[in-house]
């Protein structure tokens, strides 16, 4: 059977997530960011195109590696000014009945009390299309806007996430036992408190004893998205991811990933598919591969070299200011993204910096619908891949004229869905129940299934 593709826009609540300097661009709106209307707009695109979700990332510091300052990025708008992607949730949902929301969330600047309150709060109110995908953070300047000297050491970053995911799992699925609430009028009785349970946690770096603020959402627990691709970054995911974003050029090395990852679940006792694997990927479509070459030419003609420099040094955490640009960059144990350190030796400092244009790190594909898709179905194909998360270039044209022109080739190839499944975001991803379920680490701890009562070990 024919496996069919699934579909993510990737975006950030800021005018420049990746393709530096294109919103410059004179039918480039980014700047409409501060509005609802803007981000209803795309919303309403991507359901028209039958998009699983967007994919919201997210930093919480600024891009002051290179040449020691944060000046280039402010010039540049590299991923500043950025505003909180959650809030962006209501606003889409309530325009959209089966989109979902992969949102990023990093954890060193979290408490588990609080985000597990608001992550329920929007599986509630998008009726169970919220997901979270879980990051360590990267930046030295969020570190210190938190109050700390610097952040934590890379491996230390997914100890302290895997403790993080124990406090969240118990919270979500041990606090409240479905049926808790009964609303019972003529007793004057809402909840059932024998059926509330307190959560107690004392662990290396979280300590909690408290009640879950939220009944039960429709997911519990959201879908959860992760993105590294370290040594670290892969078991993490193996353990709790069930999507797992990846980024190279390499359809070689994608398709290790794919396996390692895959490999990784069932060392866990999980099954293979029950990881979803995308790949990062930016389209420049056009009627014809002439019309979208000129297009992509057209795109690169506004791009801001020193806004990918910036970028460059903060994903590596390597000052590339004063460097030889015509060198590459050598394989480095960074505390930064290790898996974009490592992608990045393949061109010189020079060619990603005017790659980063158009995508950012993503591979482009320029052309006719029939060649963008022959692209997607190699990658897919050669890769085992099950989707993409779609750069943006030029916005709102560049998920208009991929919904209007991709879409239908690939739905014509039957690679692509025609209508939208019922249900969460999980039951649509995977064709299984709302819910996690063992072996999945979440289920261990829901009480009244043969849990824990969220009580710590």
């Amino acid at each position: 059977m024919t496996r069919q593709i699934l579909l993510n826009a990737f975006d950030m609540n800021t005018p420049s997530h990746q393709s530096n300097g294109l919103w410059r661009h004179p039918r480039d709106e980014s700047h409409r960011y501060t509005s609802m209307k803007y981000w209803q707009d795309l919303a309403r695109t991507l359901e028209r195109g039958l998009f699983d979700g967007i994919f919201l990332a997210d930093v919480t510091g600024l891009y002051d590696v290179y040449g020691d300052s944060p000046e280039t990025a402010l010039r540049a708008a590299t991923q500043v000014p950025t505003n909180d992607p959650f809030t962006l949730v209501p606003a889409m949902a309530a325009v959209t009945e089966h989109l979902a929301f992969g949102v990023t969330a990093s954890i060193p600047y979290l408490h588990p009390y609080s985000f597990a309150r608001l992550v329920s709060s929007l599986d509630h109110l998008t009726d169970g299309r919220i997901g979270w995908n879980v990051v360590t953070g990267y930046l030295n300047s969020a570190a210190k806007g938190a109050g700390l000297a610097q952040q934590t050491a890379h491996d230390t970053r997914y100890d302290i996430a895997h403790e993080f995911m124990e406090v969240v799992y118990k919270l979500w699925e041990g606090s409240w036992e479905d049926g808790a609430v009964i609303r019972d009028a003529a007793n004057a009785v809402y909840t059932d408190p024998a059926k509330v349970h307190r959560i107690t946690h004392d662990g290396e770096y979280f300590a909690l004893d408290a009640i879950h603020l939220c009944e039960p959402s429709p997911q519990r627990s959201p879908v959860i998205y992760q993105a590294g691709t370290s040594p670290k970054g892969q078991q993490f995911a193996g353990t709790h991811a069930e999507c797992v974003f990846v980024a190279n050029h390499s359809r070689q090395t994608v398709a290790q990933y794919v396996e390692s990852l895959r490999g990784l679940a069932v060392a866990q006792g999980r099954a293979a598919d029950d990881v979803k694997i995308f790949a990062l990927l930016a389209v420049v479509p056009g009627e014809t591969d002439a019309e979208a070459q000129a297009k992509l030419a057209e795109y690169q003609s506004y791009g801001i070299r020193e806004g990918g420099l910036a970028l460059i040094s903060g994903w590596t955490g390597l000052d590339m200011a004063g460097c030889d640009t015509h060198a590459y960059i050598e394989h480095h144990e960074s505390e930064g993204i290790r898996a974009m350190a490592s992608s990045l030796c393949a061109r010189s400092i020079d060619e990603w910096a005017d790659y980063l244009v158009v995508g950012g790190a993503a591979p482009v594909v320029a052309g006719s619908p029939k060649t963008v898709a022959d692209e997607m179905e190699a990658w897919m194909d050669e890769t085992g891949i099950d989707g993409f998360n779609l750069a943006y270039t030029v916005v709102p044209e560049c998920m208009t004229e991929f919904v209007d022109l991709v879409v239908p080739e690939l739905q014509r190839r039957g690679r692509y869905k025609t209508a939208y499944t019922p249900g969460t975001a999980r039951e649509k991803l995977f064709g299984k129940g709302p819910r996690l379920a063992a072996p999945h680490p979440a289920a261990s701890f829901r009480v009244g299934a043969g849990g824990t009562k969220g009580q710590a070990a």
